[in-house]
């Protein structure tokens, strides 16, 4: 004779709460990024024509309405979320091992795509606060702004490849076991 089977409804176990650790890497690769955002925001109303223009100088650039100004202005914002995302992917180097890599990588995609988004609007900003007011007649697009929005993607773009290109170094320099 077989014993009877009891069936005991299965209870749901909580929701593990966040680590210290997870929080640590939230902070650290969403919120560090969008600080820097601030930064560079400011560096690149100091540095490109039609703000502050101190990195060519040039008086002709100096106008943000001259559409001669456009491209050099948004290769500034590139140059410096360029090298963001490149210093970004240098830090994360190392820290992909174990199973909080893919977590971490994320939240450092994040905080890039963030931290690209603050700094241009933290430069627009700055543009509207300190260069000269553009003619309200040429229209809204003529003051200091941004013409190419694929600038923005330049962080977590950099970011990837940094670390695409350093984890293929890392599997191609290992020794081969014998």
């Amino acid at each position: 004779m077989t014993e009877p089977s009891v069936s005991l409804p299965s209870v749901s176990e909580p929701a593990p709460a966040r680590s210290p650790r997870q929080l640590k890497d939230v902070l650290f690769w969403v919120a560090f990024p969008a600080a820097l955002g601030v930064v560079l925001g400011v560096l690149w109303w100091l540095l490109a024509p039609g703000g502050l223009n101190l990195l060519s100088g040039n008086p002709d650039l100096s106008n943000p309405a001259d559409p001669e100004s456009w491209l050099p202005r948004d290769l500034v914002l590139a140059a410096l979320v360029l090298l963001a995302g490149c210093a970004t992917g240098l830090a994360l180097d190392g820290k992909l091992q174990g199973t909080d890599a893919p977590r971490r990588l994320a939240f450092a995609l994040l905080g890039g795509a963030v931290g690209a988004v603050i700094a241009w609007l933290v430069g627009l900003l700055a543009g509207h606060l300190w260069s000269q007011a553009p003619d309200p007649a040429l229209g809204a697009g003529y003051g200091f702004t941004l013409r190419s929005y694929a600038v923005l993607v330049l962080w977590p773009a950099a970011l990837a490849f940094m670390t695409f290109v350093l984890a293929l170094f890392g599997v191609l320099s290992k020794k081969p076991v014998k």
